[in-house]
């Protein structure tokens, strides 16, 4: 891509009851956005059409039928279908479930063929979308295998990511997970990403134990002791500058992490609540590992304030400025790792 050239930003539509065309609407009402990146929303040019009358929005859309007819400058609407959509706020819904899903596999269809450079999804609701075709925990686990990668939940927000050993699993198996290879691939996906997205010649990473006090020698579990500190000191006798476990209780707290280019918590909440007290409304997921870019906003769907009109962008609109930051890192990163004299003399 040539310096001047704008990067396209894939939009999947999310759950069309819930906050995600407002927050798309409001990242996109300022046509300065439009300098920066050219927007594909995947859903249809009626159904926008319906949310940009009843929040009174000036934004203008422009329906195409395919992604390959995106016209820069221009807030694109890819007609995934073109029936009515019966919008019902707040509520729960199969059928919402549905039109989610399909506005997801056209967007990831797109991505692939490379018909637009980067997705940003807005919120899906992980119940509603479940069927016999879709049997997935959310978005990552099903980016993972539509682009065969080894994926990671990657949580951003300026200098503060942590990324999470065990995901969408329940707290009394997360435990059972937790591997020497897992540990190894998590720890392996991380370190590459700071490298390639985020530009960090040699990263520096924390893991956080696995029980309280990192297991107390033993005495409050034997996980820690018996599976992650072999595992790291192993990682790290190889030249990684990994360090852990770390007690979690008190490593955010006592602004531990800001020595590090990235935290690896254990367990979902173990990393997304520090997360998320400390950057809620600005902070990113990434999905780390792929052959692509993925990013979404740090929020769900919001069910209580659809259809009020005081859905925050914030986190939507970082998770776009994120996604084209990382896709130029990595263009920058790909074309210096081919051409490694050019960045001698840079």
């Amino acid at each position: 891509m040539k310096k001047d050239e704008k990067v396209i930003v894939g939009i999947s539509v999310g759950d069309l009851n819930g906050i995600g065309p407002e927050i798309i609407i409001k990242a996109y009402e300022d046509n300065r956005s439009l300098e920066l990146s050219t927007p594909v929303i995947f859903a249809s040019g009626k159904t926008m059409q319906f949310f940009k009358n009843y929040f009174k929005s000036k934004i203008n859309f422009f329906s195409i039928d395919s992604p390959e007819k995106v016209v820069h400058g221009k807030v694109n609407v890819v007609n995934v279908w073109k029936e009515s959509v019966k919008i019902d706020f707040g509520k729960e819904s199969k059928k919402i479930g549905e039109y989610a899903i399909r506005s997801l596999e056209a967007a990831t269809n797109a991505l692939k063929k490379g018909s637009i450079d980067v997705l940003v999804t807005a919120p899906i609701n992980k119940h509603n979308i479940q069927s016999e075709k879709f049997n997935f925990p959310g978005h990552t686990d099903y980016l993972a295998k539509a682009l065969n990668g080894k994926s990671l939940m990657f949580m951003v927000a300026g200098d503060l990511r942590v990324g999470l050993l065990t995901d969408h699993v329940p707290l009394k198996d997360a435990a059972k997970h937790i591997t020497e290879k897992l540990v190894r691939e998590k720890i392996t996906t991380v370190t590459n990403s700071l490298k390639q997205d985020f530009g960090i010649g040699k990263p520096r990473v924390a893991v956080l134990a696995i029980n309280p006090h990192a297991g107390d020698n033993g005495v409050i579990g034997k996980e820690d002791d018996l599976v992650l500190r072999p595992a790291l000191e192993k990682i790290r006798n190889e030249g990684s500058l990994v360090y852990g476990p770390y007690s979690a209780d008190s490593f955010f707290g006592s602004n531990n992490y800001k020595s590090f280019d990235a935290v690896i918590a254990s367990y979902h909440d173990q990393g997304l609540i520090p997360f998320k007290t400390i950057a809620f409304g600005g902070g990113v997921n990434y999905t780390a590992g792929l052959n692509k870019v993925r990013t979404s906003p740090d929020h769900g769907t919001a069910y209580e304030i659809a259809g009020k009109g005081i859905a925050d962008e914030n986190s939507f609109v970082q998770a776009i400025y994120t996604a084209i930051k990382i896709f130029k890192k990595r263009e920058e990163y790909n074309y210096y790792s081919k051409n490694p004299l050019k960045k001698a003399s840079k």
